[in-house]
């Protein structure tokens, strides 16, 4: 049964916020709040390229920002400097409106705090397993390392937000620096391969047509469940 105090917001760049930032468009990124409808409270995952937009949704929608969770640190997700592209706004300018801890996973706190320069106080860093409580909704922390060493993805009830770990159309590229083609190889058939089927993929980018889709039919489809060993894998990527 659906859990009536679940808030959850799918927002895609360059459509429901930084409209006018032809970068953003271009990157597709999809930014999630994640709340309580009861206590008002929300967390904002991978904010990045309009944080007065983001803030101007949450205020919109009578929810009070408690936290930032990070998937990883590229900046087309928590900020920073984007290949000389762009200067991507993100952690660091949301704190500049409002002070909340930035969830992150431990592997990834130095690789944060490179891209972004904020303070090491700033981060709460996590382990796989452990798990935040946003009013009444808890939120579970999964390290799924692969495209960076510390991507985590966070399960919600029976839906999971996967940063760049896993898209319903291909997963996250391993070529970048901290990225493993074998983590993402276990990533993919040992840690997500505890997830049941009908667990709802919410990916961080827009790479296909749909917004999400059950995790058994991006099984079914997804061209990276076909390499089922991991030289076939090596090979293909």
């Amino acid at each position: 049964m659906p859990n009536e105090r679940l808030y959850l917001r799918q927002l895609l760049a360059g459509r429901d916020f930084a409209q006018s930032n032809p970068v953003a468009a271009q990157m597709v990124n999809f930014v999630y709040l994640i709340g309580d409808l009861e206590t008002r409270e929300c967390v904002v995952v991978d904010p990045a390229w309009a944080i007065a937009d983001l803030l101007d949704i949450v205020a919109a929608d009578d929810m009070k920002l408690t936290g930032v969770l990070a998937s990883h640190f590229h900046p087309d997700h928590i900020g920073g400097d984007l290949m000389g592209m762009a200067t991507v706004e993100g952690i660091r300018e949301l704190l500049d409106q409002t002070s909340v801890p930035i969830h992150c996973h431990a592997d990834e706190t130095e690789w944060i705090l490179r891209t972004t320069e904020v303070s090491r106080g700033d981060l709460s860093p996590a382990g796989s397993g452990d798990s935040i409580q946003v009013g009444d909704i808890p939120i579970t922390f999964l390290h799924t390392p692969g495209h960076t060493p510390g991507s985590q993805c966070f399960l919600v009830e029976n839906r999971l937000i996967a940063g760049d770990t896993l898209f319903l159309e291909g997963c996250g590229r391993t070529d970048f620096p901290g990225g493993d083609r074998e983590e993402m190889f276990r990533t993919l058939h040992e840690r997500l391969a505890r997830l049941p089927d009908d667990t709802i993929l919410y990916p961080g980018h827009r790479y296909s047509p749909a917004d999400s889709a059950p995790l058994g039919d991006v099984r079914a489809q997804n061209t990276v469940f076909r390499m089922k060993t991991l030289d076939d894998w090596l090979r293909f990527v």
